[in-house]
C-alpha cells in the first residue's frame, strides 16, 4: 500500500499530511504494528515512519507498547472519531446506563452504530467476570449475526435497509450463523415483533447477546445497546429482565436524543367513546 506522498509534484506539506494519514490508516487495520511492518506496507523508510510515529505519540494520537515497542492507535484518536458520529453526544448519554447495566448483569455491555454495511462498537463496559466477550472499542462486526446489527436493521426504513444489506456479505462464522438473506429478513421480522434482537452463538463461539435499538429525534434507529453473556452464564428465564433493563436505558437515551415517541413502547389505548 503506497501513500502517494513520494509524488514529486506534491508540495512537501501535502506529502507530510499524506504520510500521517497513511500511517493512521495502517494502524487502524491491526491492533499493534511494528515499524518494520509499517515501513514495508507503506513503502516508506523506517526513519520516516519512526519520526512520524513519535510525533503522533507526543500529541497523544498513537500509543507505544513498552514491552514490544509496537504501536497502536490511542483513545484520543477514537475520541476525535466520535465527533464525526451523527450524534456526537451518543456515547456520553449512554455511559451511565451502560455502567448500570454492567453492574446489574455482571456482563459486558456494548454500544454500536452503523458504518458502511457493518456495525462498529463505539463504547464498551467490561464484564466483572474473568470470562467474558472479547471485543474492543472500534472493532467492526457484521450485521447479520449480531444482536446490535439485527435491531438496527429491524427498525430501519425498508428502502435503506435493503441498500445496506445489498452491501453485506452473509459470511458464515459459526454453525448457527444465518447466511441466507431471505431467512435473515424473516429473522428481522421476528426481532421487531418481539421488541429485541438476539445473537444465539452466531458470531462468537459460546456467546449469547441481547440487543435493543436507540432512536433519534426522527424516531429512527441510530445505535444499538446490547448485553453479552457466555452461554454457561446465560439464563433464558432471566432474559425478560435484561430486555426490560435495556428498554428502560434505551428509552431515556432516545428521549435525550430528541425521540418523541419511543417505538418500543406499546401504542397508547384509544380514548373510549362517551
Amino acid at each position: 500500500m503506497r501513500d502517494g506522498s513520494d509524488d514529486p509534484r506534491q508540495p512537501e506539506s501535502v506529502a507530510a499530511v499524506l504520510k500521517v494519514f497513511a500511517i493512521l490508516q495502517a494502524l487502524s487495520e491491526r491492533d499493534e504494528t511494528g515499524i518494520s511492518d509499517l515501513s514495508v506496507r507503506l513503502a516508506m523508510p523506517k526513519a520516516t515512519v519512526y519520526r512520524f510515529l513519535q510525533t503522533m505519540k507526543t500529541l497523544g494520537y498513537v500509543r507505544q507498547e513498552s514491552d514490544s515497542e509496537r504501536y497502536g492507535l490511542a483513545m484520543k484518536t477514537f475520541e476525535l472519531g466520535t465527533k464525526a458520529l451523527p450524534h456526537p453526544d451518543l456515547v456520553d448519554l449512554s455511559k451511565h446506563h451502560m455502567q448500570m447495566l454492567a453492574d446489574q448483569t455482571g456482563e459486558t455491555v456494548h454500544l454500536g452504530t452503523l458504518i458502511d454495511s457493518e456495525i462498529i462498537y463505539v463504547h464498551k463496559v467490561d464484564s466483572r467476570h474473568m470470562l467474558g466477550m472479547y471485543s474492543r472499542v472500534g472493532r467492526r462486526a457484521p450485521l447479520h449475526c449480531t444482536a446490535i446489527g439485527k435491531v438496527l436493521m429491524a427498525w430501519e426504513h425498508p428502502a435503506r435497509r435493503d441498500r445496506v444489506l445489498a452491501g453485506s456479505e452473509f459470511k458464515r462464522f459459526r454453525e448457527k450463523t444465518i447466511v441466507d438473506p431471505a431467512v435473515f429478513l424473516d429473522e428481522l421480522a421476528r426481532v421487531k415483533a418481539q421488541g429485541f434482537g438476539e445473537d444465539r452463538e452466531e458470531f462468537d463461539e459460546h456467546i449469547r447477546c441481547i440487543g435493543i435499538p436507540i432512536f433519534d429525534r426522527l424516531n429512527q434507529p441510530v445505535a444499538g445497546l446490547s448485553v453479552s453473556f457466555p452461554t454457561f452464564r446465560y439464563d433464558d428465564s432471566k432474559a425478560p429482565q435484561v430486555v426490560a433493563m435495556l428498554r428502560d436505558a434505551s428509552r431515556d437515551i432516545s428521549t435525550r436524543l430528541g425521540c418523541t415517541r419511543f417505538p418500543l413502547d406499546p401504542p397508547a389505548p384509544d380514548n373510549p367513546r362517551r
